[in-house]
């Protein structure tokens, strides 16, 4: 298969910085040490879509050492990395992936790759479950199952679950304890506030940041604002994630009274028409408005370009402006998508560690019970949690007590 990235000669830069995420990812060095011998994916063809950074690019190269035949595409189109795509075809894995590209060529890259016909998956987003669900049926019956690694992603897969379509197994990672405790709250949390900040040089002291969404991502891009000496709002739909946030300490409201207050507002929900015209039209001059949830229908930036009333413009690097009819201006960064990536590197090199070791892990599973798992959504196993728990520990010079079998036995008498 030929790779569709955009510059081969940029790799030497992408192989410098894959080399920098690496010092940081112990729990794949230890998976890379053990499994490079053994091979346990030998033969093994495996579509990976997923944002393609440098953190990620290890992943898919731990995989590949470790047997498998990786076909890379990037799951957002403003995520790419073009000189980590080219790092990796330089290490001979086939990449189908380019920064910005049109949602044309990004359903392209998507059936380029599964041309590979491949017997395990990874997915950040359920856009490649959904094709395979969809054009590409013919492929189901070669599939031992995949690995899906976002909230959002496990909506769609829980929705087809529900409906009896799910045509293959599937390990929601994202549910996993130690990713969503971890990824969602600390991940989203830094990485989101990097990405804005980098982008913007403004200061998030003394301003007032709306959060919309209180699950597991919103809870970390709260808790990091309030760090940063941001005046917090958090808006919800369910009841006892908003009593929760009134019990941690923020201001909660609906969106329609939000927006006349918000100088930066951050929607983590994985919902669509979180922000609208209503909202746009109440909201102060300046206000700038980003999405830490997956997909970019969060913010409705059709909305945006009616209110209008002059072309929208990049005022700097990643900000869209558009102007209001009173004067007003409103700022969107990174066109709506993720913000964390399209303004910024993603989560924390360490973060990560956690995620994609137990993506990995997750493969694995997958191949040791092919054929003894139904078609369904499945949760990784909790021992497996608990070993990467460990092992993570053992890498950070931390340790922690065990129980004496006079303990467990009291324990287990409650």
């Amino acid at each position: 298969m030929q790779s569709i990235i955009k510059d081969i000669k940029l790799a030497p830069l992408g192989h410098q910085r894959i080399a920098w995420a690496k010092e940081y990812m112990p729990l794949l060095n230890h998976l890379n040490d053990e499994y490079s011998k053994t091979k346990p994916f030998q033969g093994i063809n495996m579509v990976v879509t997923i944002h393609l950074e440098a953190k990620t690019a290890y992943l898919a190269l731990v995989l590949k050492n470790a047997g498998a035949n990786v076909v890379v595409t990037g799951s957002n189109p403003l995520s790419t990395q073009d000189e980590i795509a080219a790092a990796l075809v330089d290490s001979g894995v086939t990449v189908f992936a380019t920064h910005g590209c049109t949602n044309e060529e990004y359903d392209t890259y998507l059936r380029e790759a599964l041309k590979s016909e491949p017997q395990l998956i990874i997915d950040d987003g359920g856009d490649l479950v959904n094709m395979l669900h969809g054009e590409r049926r013919d492929l189901i019956p070669n599939l031992m199952g995949g690995s899906e690694e976002t909230t959002t992603g496990v909506h769609r897969l829980k929705a087809l679950a529900a409906a009896g379509h799910l045509a293959f197994p599937m390990i929601a990672v994202n549910d996993a304890y130690c990713k969503y405790l971890f990824d969602n709250r600390y991940g989203t949390g830094q990485s989101s506030w990097d990405g804005i900040m980098r982008t913007t040089n403004m200061s998030v002291a003394g301003r007032t940041v709306v959060v919309a969404g209180y699950g597991w991502c919103g809870k970390g891009v709260a808790m990091r604002a309030k760090g940063l000496g941001a005046n917090v709002i958090v808006t919800e739909v369910d009841p006892i994630k908003g009593i929760e946030a009134v019990f941690d300490g923020f201001r909660v409201m609906p969106m329609q009274e939000a927006a006349k207050h918000g100088d930066i507002f951050v929607t983590v929900t994985g919902c669509k028409d979180v922000i609208t015209k209503p909202h746009m039209e109440v909201m102060k001059n300046g206000a700038v408005m980003c999405n830490a949830g997956h997909f970019d229908v969060e913010i409705n930036k059709h909305h945006l370009e009616e209110l209008s009333v002059v072309a929208p413009y990049e005022v700097r690097k990643n900000i869209m402006t558009y102007t209001m009819a009173d004067g007003r201006k409103l700022n969107l960064l990174g066109e709506g998508r993720l913000v964390n990536l399209a303004c910024g590197d993603g989560h924390p090199i360490e973060i990560m560690d956690l995620s994609f070791a137990m993506q990995f892990l997750a493969m694995k599973y997958l191949l040791d019970h092919k054929g003894a798992m139904e078609n369904k959504l499945y949760v990784l196993p909790e021992e497996l949690n608990t070993e990467i728990a460990a092992l993570k520990l053992q890498a950070m010079g931390a340790g922690i007590d065990t129980l004496s079998e006079e303990q467990k036995a009291y324990l287990a008498a409650e």
